[in-house]
């Protein structure tokens, strides 16, 4: 293996880890209900606070990377989301639990944008830049498509402690030969960040889905909730007017006069609120609707993170070749759609296991490879090299910061729309919503991208 090859697999190793810790969770969900003797709307915030503390530091991670170093910022991260692992497998309490939870987040956003931009600065031809970037970004895919896998055969063979030690001799390893083989560093361009708008961000959204969370107990509950609310408006507020404001703001505000990274962005929200409230629902409908164990849960799914694997190898690169990345994401979203339609026909007909495996591969096995990653080359493909990190991390933000809030928004419309089933046919029809909003908004990007160049072509 060259050295380059070697590099992007190290980078690809640490975003495999912390995607894989996003699904891991989910089948271990009721051993540790039980451990803890809590309730669904409680166990949910261990997966609300890693997607918010990743998405909302993403930014500063990838701000970092681009001013100190990427190499010092992915073991800076690497080695936090090390410790936090250990903690987090070692925890006696829920809170405990939680809050190593959340700072796993933390280390997590400093690991996506460096590794990302460790890619990008290797690989700088466009042709094997896009395909480094598509190998890249399908071992997050795949992270997420076998975490659900392991989880569900760790916590019935071992316990759920070992979902989160399994990452501390991956990490090790990982640490020691990146510390090794990764090119060092250039000189930064500055040493200061705006910590401040990233904390504003994260506080901001965490006001924010706690008071949309608990919007079904205002009547119980009204001054904390609409405090909440209204709280997390001023604290967004003040984000909005300190970039604006400041010398050197967290996010350079030119950024978003990109068509190419704003449509990424809108999709890699869809992409977040589908995927991470699809992990949590195919959990809950295998063990509470279909009366599968964790172990037997597990397993069922195996075959679809053997089949991302495969896709990433052997499909994605002969449809990138033939796509570009917008109509790859179509592509992508197609398969996305057309699962969470055959999951919500099972769930009205008696759940046949064939029509929900159907289902969970067109998503896990086959959409999720395409979409995360061609929205993540189209996220930065208009973009200048220098802001590469910033730029990826403004589409991994906006992937989990939706998948945050798309949790907590599933939990408010359970509230209004009870239903007999644990995964209910109301929350699948808001996954086929988020499909139908991303396909139409790159479709909307291609179709006025081909009227703009017809426009050109007919000036000349």
């Amino acid at each position: 293996m060259d050295r380059k090859n070697l590099i992007l697999m190290l980078a690809s190793a640490g975003t495999f880890v912390e995607a894989l810790d996003i699904a891991i969770i989910n089948l271990t969900v009721p051993a540790i209900q039980e451990q803890f003797g809590i309730g669904p709307e409680t166990v949910q915030w261990l997966q609300t606070l890693y997607v918010l503390f990743f998405g909302g530091f993403l930014i500063i991670g990838g701000k970092l990377s681009d001013q100190i170093g990427r190499k010092k910022i992915f073991l800076l991260g690497s080695f936090i989301f090390m410790l936090t692992s250990l903690g987090a497998g070692l925890s006696t309490g829920f809170g405990m639990l939680a809050v190593f939870r959340a700072l796993q987040g933390l280390g997590a956003a400093f690991i996506m944008p460096s590794a990302m931009s460790i890619v990008t600065h290797t690989f700088t031809q466009d042709q094997e830049r896009n395909r480094a970037v598509g190998i890249f970004s399908s071992f997050a895919a795949i992270g997420s498509g076998s975490g659900l896998s392991l989880g569900g055969i760790i916590s019935t063979y071992l316990s759920w402690h070992w979902v989160f030690l399994i990452n501390v001799p991956v990490l090790v390893v990982t640490l020691m030969l990146a510390f090794r083989y990764l090119p060092e560093d250039p000189e930064g361009r500055s040493r200061k960040t705006d910590v401040a708008s990233g904390v504003l961000l994260v506080m901001g959204l965490l006001s924010l889905t706690y008071g949309t969370h608990e919007l079904t107990h205002i009547r119980e509950h009204f001054f904390a909730v609409a405090g909440s609310l209204a709280v997390s408006v001023l604290l967004l507020a003040a984000l909005i007017y300190r970039l604006k404001t400041v010398g050197q703001p967290l996010i350079q505000m030119h950024l978003f006069r990109y068509s190419s990274l704003k449509v990424s962005g809108l999709a890699f929200v869809a992409l977040g609120a589908f995927f991470i409230v699809f992990l949590f629902l195919i959990s809950l409908m295998l063990q509470k609707d279909m009366h599968y164990s964790a172990a037997s849960a597990g397993l069922l799914l195996v075959p679809f993170s053997i089949m991302s694997a495969l896709m990433a190898k052997f499909v994605l690169p002969s449809v990138s070749a033939r796509l570009n990345s917008a109509q790859m994401g179509v592509f992508g979203w197609s398969f996305m759609l057309a699962g969470s339609l055959l999951l919500l026909l099972s769930v009205y007909s008696g759940h046949p296991v064939l029509l929900v495996l159907l289902g969970a591969a067109c998503i896990s096995g086959t959409g999720m490879t395409f979409c995360f990653t061609a929205l993540s080359v189209l996220g930065i493909q208009e973009v200048q090299q220098s802001d590469y990190g910033v730029a990826s991390s403004i589409g991994s933000t906006s992937y989990f910061l939706g998948g945050g809030i798309g949790l907590s928004f599933m939990t408010l419309l359970g509230g209004f729309f009870p239903s007999d089933y644990a995964a209910g046919g109301v929350s699948l029809l808001i996954l086929a919503g988020y499909s139908i909003a991303a396909l139409s908004a790159l479709l909307y990007f291609i179709i006025r991208n081909r009227k703009a160049v017809q426009a050109a072509a007919a000036v000349s």
